[in-house]
C-alpha cells in the first residue's frame, strides 16, 4: 500500500492531500530512508513524520485497504512522539 493512502486509512493523518502533501515535502521517512507519496509500506517498517517542531515514529503492526476508526489504532503502534499530528 502506498504510504499516503497507509497514513490516511490508519488516521495517523487524517487528509490523504495531507499526507501526499508531507511526502512530497520530504517530511515523512520509512525505515530511515525518505519516503516519496507512492513509496510501498508493508508490516514492521517504521515510519517518521516530521512537522515543524513535532516528529513521530510509529510501527507498522498491519496494512489494510479499509478500516473501521475504531480500529485504525490497531494498525501500528507509537513509537515516539505525539499521538495527533494532522
Amino acid at each position: 500500500m502506498r504510504i499516503d493512502k497507509y497514513l490516511k486509512v490508519s488516521r495517523i493523518i487524517k487528509r490523504r492531500t495531507v499526507a501526499k502533501e508531507a511526502g512530497e515535502g520530504g517530511r515523512v521517512s520509512i525505515n530511515g530512508k525518505v519516503a516519496k507519496p507512492s513509496t510501498e509500506v508493508k508490516e514492521g517498517d517504521v515510519i517518521e513524520i516530521r512537522f515543524g517542531e513535532k516528529v513521530a515514529k510509529f510501527r507498522v503492526l498491519a496494512v489494510a485497504e479499509t478500516v473501521r476508526k475504531s480500529e485504525a489504532g490497531m494498525m501500528y503502534e507509537l513509537l515516539s512522539g505525539t499521538e495527533d499530528i494532522g
